[in-house]
């Protein structure tokens, strides 16, 4: 491999839910060492399981195997607190739920454990990485790493710069991106940064267009895959990511950059009743 675009050899992972999980897999096939950060042994059973499950979806598509990705399994262990990631980590990426408070603890607990030249990253897909930026020591280390959903198989990760941002953690967080075999955008510190903001508004119409009975989820959909080319429609996209979440990001939005981002009536009302979308089992479609 080129050392240009060589992966991290050692990775922290903070959270093994859906996003983490992912995460660990595509840095442990890429031929990095990946410690996930869980609370207790259930959690981290079901994050080494995700990892695995994410393993066998890739066989089952006949995704062909790097060499890099023989013994992924044997690559990634799990410990129970952030105080034992390795020090000599050289990126640490914290996938915890959308909360900066939460984010803000988990990010300034991982800076003690690590060296100082290690890059600490957030997965947030809206929040300020500037105002989490601020709970550092040394916030120059510090971007934001916004992985898409499922990570091993999507092709992009969104870097976003606080104004403190150093070049070397960019420059490190692009060679690791190509190493993963995906492209970068690189955006400044905005609310929703580029794709969160722009997805966001399509998804939050196509509830309004389906509240106000303009058509089904299903045709609305099928509008805009075949008809703009997009590889899914923005209801079932909604269901992918999760009505919870959406609904969070367009709280966070709504406040921030105004009445746009309202989130609609039939939104509140489906998260109200539980119906989150796939993992759900429900949400503008019926999952398996």
């Amino acid at each position: 491999m080129n050392p240009a675009s060589a992966p991290p050899a050692v990775v922290g992972v903070i959270g093994g839910g859906r996003m983490g999980a992912g995460v660990a897999q595509s840095f442990a096939a890429a031929g990095s060492r990946v410690v996930v950060v869980e609370r207790d042994g259930s959690a981290a059973a079901a994050a080494l399981e995700r990892i695995a499950a994410g393993l066998r979806r890739a066989a089952e598509h006949g995704t062909p195997a790097r060499p890099s990705e023989l013994g992924v399994p044997d690559r990634v262990t799990v410990v129970p607190a952030i105080a034992e990631l390795p020090h000599d980590a050289d990126l640490v990426v914290e996938a915890v739920p959308e909360n900066a408070a939460l984010k803000a603890e988990v990010l300034a607990a991982a800076e003690q454990a690590v060296h100082d030249g290690c890059v600490l990253a957030s997965n947030t897909s809206s929040l300020s990485v500037t105002e989490l930026a601020a709970a550092l020591r040394l916030p120059g280390r510090f971007l934001g790493m916004h992985f898409f959903n499922p990570v091993p198989v999507s092709a992009l990760v969104e870097l976003v710069l606080a104004p403190d941002t150093g070049a070397a953690a960019l420059g490190a967080a692009i060679r690791w991106t190509h190493a993963l075999g995906k492209e970068d955008v690189v955006v400044q510190d905005s609310p929703g940064f580029a794709s969160s903001r722009l997805g966001l508004a399509l998804g939050l119409e196509a509830i309004r267009m389906a509240e106000e009975g303009v058509a089904d989820p299903e045709a609305i959909d099928t509008a805009m895959r075949l008809g703009y080319r997009h590889p899914m429609g923005p209801l079932r996209l909604t269901d992918v990511v999760g009505l919870d979440v959406r609904l969070a990001i367009a709280e966070h939005l709504h406040a921030t950059l105004g009445e746009r981002f309202a989130p609609p009536r039939l939104l509140r009302e489906k998260v109200a009743r539980g119906e989150l979308g796939r993992k759900t089992g429900q949400g503008f479609y019926r999952w398996r």
